[in-house]
């Protein structure tokens, strides 16, 4: 019965890790806060001149 679960489960994971690259997601890529920081300066440095 042990063998016949830890399959399943093998094979469950699998299904569900290929169902779940099908679908995308609709969060935005992730920006660190020394990035954002990066970004701002740049945004304000043009403003400057």
């Amino acid at each position: 019965m042990n063998r016949k679960k830890k399959i399943n489960s093998i094979l469950k994971k699998k299904a569900k890790k290929a169902n779940s690259k099908l679908h995308s997601s609709n969060k935005p890529k992730y920006v660190s806060k020394a990035e954002r920081a990066k970004l701002a300066e740049e945004e304000s440095k043009p403003d400057q001149e």
